[in-house]
């Protein structure tokens, strides 16, 4: 993990998100990676995998990134590159991040499957605490306690290794990438932590960022098809 904090000031909060329903999560950083004043601090490759990466508009993506807001003290951890059997390194980065910088709390984004058919546009927001302090802090900006459900992926090992964590789920549907969820999870970030967020062009950010990640991750997956395709050619 090649992490620079020297710029950091104590205590930040960490938000943290990685692919999973909806692309929620991703879509909500990389919104706040763009919307406010933030420089990376710190980058990470999953050594796992086979070595590929994107670029867009000139720029080099890599797979993880982490980027800091000096003005609300903020750290963002900012992934397209997990993926299966690596939920585990991917928490670890996270928890490594906060222990260097002495994070204050933890929050990871997720997306919900919903319990109706049709997902409507304004998005319930559900929360996991462990902080009996911060689960009121929570329940004043009026979104719901997570009650019965399964959590998977990097936020369920993060959550189980740290009780600094704050994980919410936003309402989503499971395919296309979920702008609208995204936008959702935004709004709540912006009540809880007062980052006074201009809304006016988030809906249309999220859908660019949208079509942005989508690109980026078919890029990934062809190039995956072509490393097995290799792979089966040496061994047919």
């Amino acid at each position: 993990m090649d992490l620079n904090i020297k710029k950091v000031k104590k205590n930040p909060v960490i938000i943290a998100a990685f692919p999973g329903f909806g692309l929620v999560g991703v879509i909500a950083t990389e919104f706040l990676i763009e919307h406010l004043d933030t420089e990376i601090i710190g980058k990470h490759w999953f050594e796992s995998q086979p070595a590929t990466t994107a670029v867009h508009e000139g720029k080099l993506i890599y797979p993880l990134s982490v980027h800091y807001n000096k003005k609300h003290n903020i750290i963002i951890v900012h992934s397209i590159g997990s993926g299966k059997r690596l939920d585990w390194e991917a928490s670890n980065i996270v928890l490594e991040v906060a222990k260097k910088t002495r994070a204050s709390e933890i929050i990871m984004l997720e997306g919900v499957g919903s319990m109706s058919s049709e997902v409507s546009d304004k998005r319930n927001v559900f929360y996991h605490v462990q902080d009996l302090k911060k689960a009121k802090a929570l329940d004043k900006i009026k979104i719901t306690v997570l009650r019965e459900g399964i959590i998977m992926g990097a936020t369920s090992a993060v959550m189980l290794k740290s009780d600094k964590a704050i994980a919410l789920f936003v309402e989503s549907s499971n395919g296309l990438p979920d702008s609208k969820g995204a936008a959702r999870l935004v709004e709540v970030l912006d009540a809880y932590l007062n980052l006074k967020v201009d809304y006016a062009p988030l809906n249309e950010m999220a859908k660019k960022l949208e079509g942005k990640l989508k690109a980026i991750l078919e890029q990934s997956k062809a190039v995956k098809k072509q490393e097995d395709e290799k792979l089966m050619s040496y061994v047919g």
